[in-house]
């Protein structure tokens, strides 16, 4: 049996019809910023690994990236990139295809890249580690390598730090929520909101003001990432020491991380050792 994907560019199209603002575009940039350490992105090339909605590309184009190349396995998510690409007159410096971090030859073609970026996608190829293993290969020696990889879970949580469950269980319910129509995932999903909503008020926090402070996690919207949590399949996990192992071997070191103990991305910057001749 195939297994059945989630429809991420479809729930981007929705986060951009209804959720894209100015200040979520601002937020999107200072992630951006923050994180790397780097203000002045000019003469910088930039390379979106699974661009989804598009709003990190944007950012970096806002923030001077050149070029910059967004790619995705999701048509939908293709369209969404293109989307952003128009808002700022189709500049002939960001290209935009559809195309698999797991194929070899299109990798290949790709050439290296001052800044690549994948933020929560390679755990959703299906093989992750093969896609952290092409993904390295973009970046020049030097360069920055932007990588969120869900992290590995044993305890209990919820969304995604709340509540019941460890990785294992959210990897059945992704399956098993791919596969059900649509008019049942919609349930599952007001479930977990009234679920959430709820825990906020017995802990004693303002839901209308979390739901409103999620875009201040990189501009992102917290009805789009329930479903994107509920549904993302496929779903892979590691822990900081296995994702810090991988890439160490491959001649990185780690520049700057932002971990959780929950189910949250775990936050990579890796920088790429330049090779000294002996």
């Amino acid at each position: 049996m195939v297994e059945k994907r989630f429809a991420f560019g479809k729930n981007w199209e929705s986060f951009l019809a209804h959720y894209l603002t100015r200040e979520r575009i601002s937020e999107s940039c200072k992630y951006l910023v923050d994180f790397t350490g780097i203000s002045d992105f000019r003469g910088k090339s930039f390379l979106d690994i699974g661009c989804g909605s598009g709003l990190f590309s944007y950012a970096a184009y806002l923030l001077g990236a050149s070029p910059i190349y967004s790619f995705d396995i999701d048509k939908d998510s293709v369209k969404c990139c293109d989307m952003m690409k128009r808002k700022v007159g189709n500049p002939a410096n960001w290209t935009i295809v559809q195309g698999s971090i797991l194929d070899e030859d299109y990798v290949e073609s790709l050439g290296q890249f001052d800044i690549v970026y994948s933020w929560g996608v390679l755990h959703h190829t299906g093989k992750m580690w093969k896609a952290m293993e092409n993904s390295a290969k973009l970046v020049k020696e030097g360069g920055l390598f932007y990588l969120a990889i869900y992290n590995k879970a044993d305890g209990l949580a919820i969304y995604p730090n709340m509540g019941i469950g460890p990785s294992r269980f959210w990897e059945i319910e992704k399956r098993f929520y791919c596969r059900l129509p649509l008019f049942f995932q919609n349930i599952i999903e007001y479930i977990l909101m009234i679920i959430m909503i709820l825990i906020y008020l017995v802990t004693l926090k303002n839901p209308v003001k979390k739901i409103r402070e999620h875009k201040q996690l990189r501009g992102m919207s917290w009805r789009i990432d329930i479903k994107d949590w509920l549904g993302g399949y496929p779903y892979e996990y590691a822990t900081v020491a296995e994702v810090f192992k991988f890439m160490k071997f491959r001649g990185f070191s780690l520049e700057n991380l932002k971990c959780n103990n929950g189910l949250l991305n775990n936050e990579y910057l890796f920088k790429k050792i330049a090779q000294t001749l002996s």
